[in-house]
């Protein structure tokens, strides 16, 4: 057993053994293969190093025969280029040779219906000129092109100016009635467009400002501009007043047949009522009233078409120019108007100043309007209309104080008097001039509040000058009334004196409460009805007193009994006759008076109301009646 267990050990080591050599073996044997491949891999390595090697060596040979051929190829490539922009170059410079034989014909004929083509022959002459300027400016050609240019400027100038005056057009009046009335049924105003020159004539005027603003290097252009459109301004408001003038006497107010809806109202918005006017002087009213409304709506029109053409910095002086020509005329036109009403003052013809307040009133209404519509332009241009404003306001107030005097101071007692004692001509007409004035209301009050000095006058609110004016009516019914007064003491007889202040007072009540004048007049006279009530009951009071010698006479006890309805007999006509067979001393004085009255209508060519005669004779009558009833009553 101590055998066995020896020899275990030993047995293993030698498997062991061989195990190591077996394996030692496969690493040889593996080795070797290893060295086998690395010998094949150096010998592959070597030949690919050797193609390489070789590859390279003819590459470089390829290399050095290749590239100085390449650079050759680039140099004459680079020279071509050369050659090519020198020729290029070349023709460009000496096409600026030919520019001004090339632009010739172009020029010569002008800009008229191929404007882009001529302004790019333009371009061209004016690329020639810089290059000569920076290349050869001792040159001839330099001159020759700056000739051509100036040439072609000018006909550009031509053609701007021919455009204008070709194409410029008054409006007709027409349209610029349809553009300045008003329809107040339309909620929303139709807007007239007031077209001055056709859409493509103002794209070639636009086009050919902005080349002459660019490259004109002068302002002609703008002053050629305004000088046309002013005059088609003015000669559109002229054309308007020779179209009323034409047309206005028949139609009365006039409208344009354009617009069909439009036929109610002038720019004023109602044609004020003026009785008593003559009807060319109503016409040359409302023509200036429309002529005013037509300008701020014509200017306004203009310099929306200026602000298309004119560069922005020139635009207020260039409009506040175009202006000029029509805005002067109108306001010498207002000032003739204001230099007749000062005519009409000295004459005594208050009635022909009130042509002003019109006026004065829509001047007033559209001062705003024609305030912003002349913003920016020179200040003597904006302080026209105020101008013209405070004369009329001045002329005017004047008007109004010295008719109220002329009211106090008429001098006409004993001629002139209305022999029956009806409505007295001074009368008639300080009523008719308080009726006009009573229209225009709010324009005499503030007048009369322009004329004011005192601190309360500086706010010219509108109830201020409603009681400025209130008071200037009051003064002037004052001064009628102590005219009338006096007046009445140029008749001989009682009675008719009385009669005429009875009928004139009726007749200041009657109008002033038909008129609306007592409204008025009562915002400082609040008992003014109540005082011509009492004028009136005075002077009847005073006539019938007239009639007591009449009454005394009839209620005599010896006078037969009258019954009414019956027959007089004989003798009790005879009683009548023998009763007024008196002499006249012993009748009233105004007996022949009252003859006349009772038999015949009124003669008097003062008589300015046709009923009054017969509203006098049938009181007259009545009161007859009455004093016969209480002469009946007497005798029985």
């Amino acid at each position: 057993m101590g055998i066995t267990s020896r020899m275990a050990p030993t047995g293993d080591a030698s498997a062991r053994k061989r195990e190591i050599e077996d394996k030692l073996k496969q690493e040889q044997e593996t080795l070797s293969f290893i060295r086998e491949n690395m010998e094949k891999s150096d010998q592959l390595t070597n030949g690919m190093v050797s193609i390489l090697s070789s590859f390279e060596s003819r590459l470089m040979q390829l290399e050095n025969s290749i590239i100085p051929v390449h650079k050759q190829t680039e140099n004459l490539q680079r020279l071509q280029e050369n050659v090519d922009k020198t020729l290029s170059c070349m023709d460009h410079v000496i096409s600026y040779y030919h520019v001004a034989k090339d632009t010739d014909r172009i020029i010569r004929e002008g800009p008229t219906g191929r404007l882009d083509e001529y302004l790019a022959c333009i371009a061209k002459i004016q690329k020639a000129v810089e290059y000569f300027q920076d290349n050869n400016p001792d040159s001839p050609e330099l001159n020759t092109v700056k000739a051509r240019f100036e040439k072609g400027k000018e006909l550009l100038e031509v053609e701007f100016r021919s455009l204008l005056t070709r194409y410029s057009k008054p409006v007709p009046p027409i349209l610029i009635l349809d553009a300045i009335t008003v329809d107040e049924d339309l909620e929303v105003q139709e807007d007239v467009v007031l077209e001055h020159l056709p859409e493509a004539v103002l794209q070639d005027v636009i086009c050919i400002a902005g080349w002459l603003v660019e490259y004109g290097r002068n302002q002609d252009f703008m002053n050629v501009y305004f000088q046309i459109r002013s005059n088609q301004l003015d000669r559109s408001i002229k054309g308007l007043k020779d179209h009323f003038r034409k047309n206005s006497a028949s139609s009365g107010i006039l409208y344009s047949p354009a617009v069909p809806t439009k036929r109610k109202d002038t720019p004023t918005k109602k044609a004020p009522k003026r009785p008593g006017k003559d009807d060319v002087l109503d016409i040359e009213i409302d023509s200036y009233i429309h002529c005013i409304t037509a300008f701020v709506k014509l200017a306004q029109s203009e310099y929306l078409l200026l602000a298309e053409i004119i560069p922005e910095h020139h635009q207020k002086k260039t409009f506040d120019s175009l202006i000029q020509e029509a805005l002067d005329n109108l306001m010498l036109e207002g000032d003739n108007i204001v230099s007749a009403a000062r005519r009409a003052i000295m004459r005594h013809d208050y009635s022909a100043v009130l042509t002003i307040f019109p006026i004065l009133r829509h001047l007033k209404m559209n001062k705003s309007e024609f305030d912003t519509t002349l913003q920016g332009t020179a200040a003597s241009t904006k302080n026209k209309l105020p101008t013209l404003i405070t004369s009329m306001e001045t002329i005017g107030a004047k008007a109004l104080e010295e008719f109220a005097d002329s009211i106090k101071n008429d001098p006409d007692k004993e001629y002139n008097m209305p022999k029956d004692g009806t409505v007295h001509e001074l009368t008639s007409n300080a009523i008719l001039f308080l009726q006009q004035l009573l229209d225009f209301h709010e324009t005499a009050g503030a007048m009369l509040a322009s004329q004011e000095t005192s601190s309360s006058a500086s706010s010219y609110t509108s109830e201020f000058n409603k009681r400025l004016l209130s008071s200037y009516i009051c003064k002037v019914l004052g001064n009628l009334q102590l005219n009338l007064l006096s007046k009445s003491k140029v008749y001989e007889d009682s009675a008719l004196s009385a009669i005429f202040l009875h009928n004139n007072y009726n007749y200041i009540l009657k109008s002033l409460e038909k008129s609306e004048l007592i409204q008025l007049v009562t915002v400082t006279q609040k008992k003014a009805e109540s005082s011509y009530r009492e004028l009136i009951e005075q002077q009847i009071q005073m006539y019938q007193r007239s009639w007591l010698k009449v009454t005394e006479h009839l209620a005599d006890r010896n006078m037969p009994v009258f019954q009414p309805g019956t027959k007089l007999k004989d003798k009790e006509r005879q009683v009548i006759k023998d009763k007024f067979k008196v002499s006249p001393e012993s009748l009233p004085q105004n007996h022949t008076f009252f003859q006349q009255t009772f038999t015949k209508s009124c003669k008097d060519p003062h008589c300015l109301l046709p009923w009054k005669p017969r509203v006098l004779t049938r009181a007259k009558f009545e009161f007859a009646q009455r004093v016969t009833l209480a002469s009946s009553n007497a005798a029985h």
